[in-house]
């Protein structure tokens, strides 16, 4: 039996022919959208056309990962303390590649640690040089490098504005925390105040990602954190951070916690990269040195 032929044009006298002919082929298409639509990891491609048999045919299934809800973005580790020479740059490069929605931060952009006005704006216009050439938005937060002492606090929020922020992307909320303040790893109780509203606000979401640079959970005397977590224990959520270099994964409360490794800095550099799904985000881990364009020979 021949391959059934999706028709290609649209004149009703066409179509009608189409189904009068070949009402047995019709019946293999009903079947296959309706197994595509309740089977697999998404949904029929309406801009799908391509001969289905009922017989046999060249690939596994037609269910692609295409859910108009799921969605990409990177996450990138400190690029500060002893950073690399040339290493935040070619995270950007490998970024432009891969092409993520969007990019946030865990913080720590800048050497800072100073109070040397012109210096510390001489790395800021040298860090936004670099992340300029993005592609894509990218999200700060601010990492104890960036904001370490009143002067640096004032050239971010000069800067940046907001050291504390949030938004929400495919029903998705972001939360950018500041725990880098005057005291490092501590977050006071205007901003749990502010957490607090906007966790309310968006109680339905289907996924809540927090992002900071210091992964407070891990300090016993982090009575901040465990407040925090309170808030967020009655929704899905996954936590992301960096400050110590080094790659971690721990569950809590049923909940994934990440410290990430640097991108830039002192450490196995890398981009996290995150595919949301209703399920949660998917996370893979990429080593720049494995992100290679098409002028690659080996």
């Amino acid at each position: 039996m021949s391959n059934l032929s999706l028709p290609t044009y649209s004149l009703n006298r066409a179509r009608s022919r189409f189904i009068r002919e070949r009402p047995l082929q019709i019946l293999v298409l009903l079947t296959f959208t309706l197994t595509a639509i309740t089977a697999g990891c998404a949904r029929v491609d309406s801009h799908l056309k391509i001969e289905v048999s009922e017989q046999a045919n060249p690939w596994t299934h037609l269910n692609f990962c295409n859910n108009p809800d799921d969605f990409q973005f990177a996450i990138v580790g400190d690029r500060t303390g002893e950073h690399k020479p040339g290493a935040f740059e070619n995270a950007v490069e490998k970024l432009n590649l891969l092409g993520p929605e969007f990019v946030i931060s865990v913080g720590d952009f800048i050497e800072g640690y100073n109070d040397d006005e012109i210096k510390l704006n001489r790395q800021w216009d040298e860090f936004d040089s670099v992340v300029g050439k993005l592609k894509m938005p990218f999200f700060y937060v601010p990492g104890n490098h960036d904001i370490g002492n009143e002067l640096t606090v004032g050239k971010w929020q000069q800067h940046l504005g907001r050291t504390y922020y949030h938004f929400v992307y495919h029903n998705v909320l972001f939360l950018c925390l500041n725990t880098a303040g005057a005291s490092e790893g501590w977050i006071d109780n205007k901003q749990i105040e502010s957490i607090q509203n906007v966790l309310v606000r968006y109680w339905q979401v289907r996924w809540t990602c927090v992002f900071m640079h210091h992964p407070i959970w891990r300090s016993q005397s982090s009575e901040s954190w465990r407040k925090i977590q309170a808030l967020l224990a009655d929704r899905h959520y996954t936590v992301f951070s960096g400050h110590q270099h080094a790659y971690s994964k721990s569950i809590r409360d049923d909940a994934l916690y990440y410290v990430l490794s640097t991108t830039g800095g002192q450490g196995s550099n890398h981009i996290v990269w995150v595919t949301m799904t209703d399920e949660g985000p998917v996370i893979t881990n990429l080593l720049l040195e494995g992100i290679l364009d098409d002028n690659f020979y080996p």
